[in-house]
């Protein structure tokens, strides 16, 4: 059987909720699946399990990537069986993208951008890239947009913050140093946040007297506010499938951004709390189809990166 562990390692880079890397990879010949690892949920922030699937098709487009840059044209598809991605391969000539290149440098900044207005033609690409099947894009450059789409995020800091179990799993995720994140493989590392290193329990200390939904809200209203363009993913159905596809075109995305040297991050608070997701749609008017993932793009420094697990720890 050819050896895919270089392809796995790819598809590890691919973004997930909390970092969770919530994924285990089953590899046969001329086939490999992505299955949900369902040990990693966090039914707090995501009690459907939303952004659990939509990090399979992270790390599904990941893969097709890597896929056709060595040789192999991949063919993604949904199996109900296992609520997981199974990605069937043929030989064909080897195409190194744009996009495989840009694998190893995305990564999400939680920092403020410097304000500086995109292209059309960036604009252009980006929506491009960010439309699947079933799935389409929304992006907005106007400042009173922006504003709106900063109160929806506030909203969502403050019901967020006022659920203890929700602080209690974000806690859980968090890698305040980097003996931590290095031991775990996983998780959100303080500094990749524009947080300094500090022994946990100093930084949980922090927390405990530092972390309110109103420093919160002014942090991501900055934010928002220096953002090039906000893009928000809409499928067109509200199930795995379609979780899934949001997935890849949020990679698809953020890799193209990085393509262009720009920078992005989730902004999901709107997306992330159920009645507030409702609202959220009717502003941007897509009727009863869901907004999946909220992204915000532009242009800032480049931040310290999330570590993952190695390959052999999410084989079958």
């Amino acid at each position: 059987m050819p050896d895919y562990s270089g392809l796995v390692r790819y598809a590890t880079l691919a973004a997930s909720s909390h970092n969770t890397q919530p994924w285990i990879f089953k590899l046969e010949k001329n086939r490999i699946w992505i299955l949900p690892d369902l040990s990693r949920r966090c039914p707090a922030v995501d009690p459907d399990d939303h952004h659990l699937y939509a990090s399979l098709g992270c790390a599904s487009e990941n893969l097709l990537l890597a896929a056709e840059a060595a040789g192999l044209r991949g063919f993604c598809s949904y199996d109900p069986s296992t609520s997981g991605v199974q990605i069937d391969f043929e030989k064909t000539s080897p195409f190194r993208s744009p996009l495989f290149d840009a694998i190893p440098k995305r990564q999400c900044s939680r920092v403020e951008y410097d304000g500086s207005p995109l292209s059309a033609e960036q604009l252009r690409q980006m929506e491009k890239a960010g439309q699947g099947e079933g799935v389409s894009i929304k992006l907005f450059t106007d400042t009173d947009q922006k504003e709106q789409i900063a109160r929806y995020v506030a909203e969502g800091n403050t019901a967020q913050f006022g659920d203890a179990a929700w602080v209690r799993e974000l806690k859980s995720w968090i890698r305040f140093n980097g003996p931590e994140a290095v031991t775990s493989g996983d998780g959100l590392y303080g500094p990749a946040m524009g947080n300094p290193a500090v022994p946990r329990w100093l930084g949980l200390l922090a927390m405990r007297f530092g972390f309110s939904a109103k420093k919160q809200n002014q942090k991501d209203c900055r934010n928002i506010r220096s953002s090039s363009a906000i893009a928000v993913l809409v499928s067109d159905i509200d199930d795995k499938p379609h979780w899934i596809e949001a997935g890849r075109c949020y990679e698809r995305l953020a890799l193209q951004a990085t393509a262009l040297d720009l920078r992005t991050a989730f902004i999901n608070q709107p997306v992330e709390v159920a009645p507030l997701r409702a609202k959220f749609a009717r502003f941007l008017g897509v009727g009863n189809r869901r907004p999946d993932l909220i992204v915000r793009i532009g242009r800032g420094p480049e931040m310290p990166r999330s570590l993952r697990r190695p390959v052999e720890e999410v084989l079958l």
